[in-house]
């Protein structure tokens, strides 16, 4: 299983300290973890499995997919949630601009997007 572990945390983009922290464990249990010095108990399976939307089967198992369905409303509250918790960074000053669009501006992102796949799916000849 600690395979398993250092995989999610590597699918996740985060360190062991940011790893643990999410799961209110310190990071040196976290690398205990990882290196299968130390056993998970319930609590803490049950816990990287809810934060980080992992299938416990193939935690505990290996077999069948790494992750759940994401239910796309729990998705986006997800990512609000993290927004509001983590440091500042480009994201919250991204979902800052977008918040602050006029109804003609989404629709001239729209637009613009369309454009864009447009383009992407028949690119210019040259």
């Amino acid at each position: 299983m600690n395979n398993r572990i250092a995989i999610v945390r590597a699918n996740s983009g985060l360190t062991q300290e940011k790893f643990a922290a999410k799961l209110g464990l310190s990071q040196n249990y976290v690398w205990m973890l990882e290196k299968g010095s130390r056993v998970p108990s319930a609590r803490t399976i049950s816990d990287i499995c809810r934060e980080f939307n992992v299938n416990e089967h193939w935690l505990r198992t290996g077999e069948g997919k790494m992750l759940l369905p994401v239910d796309p409303e729990e998705e986006i509250l997800g990512f609000v949630r993290d927004l509001l918790t983590d440091a500042p960074d480009f994201r919250r000053a991204l979902v800052r601009v977008l918040a602050r669009m006029t109804t003609d501006e989404w629709a001239m992102l729209k637009a613009k997007s369309r454009e864009l796949m447009e383009h992407i799916e028949t690119p210019p000849s040259q």
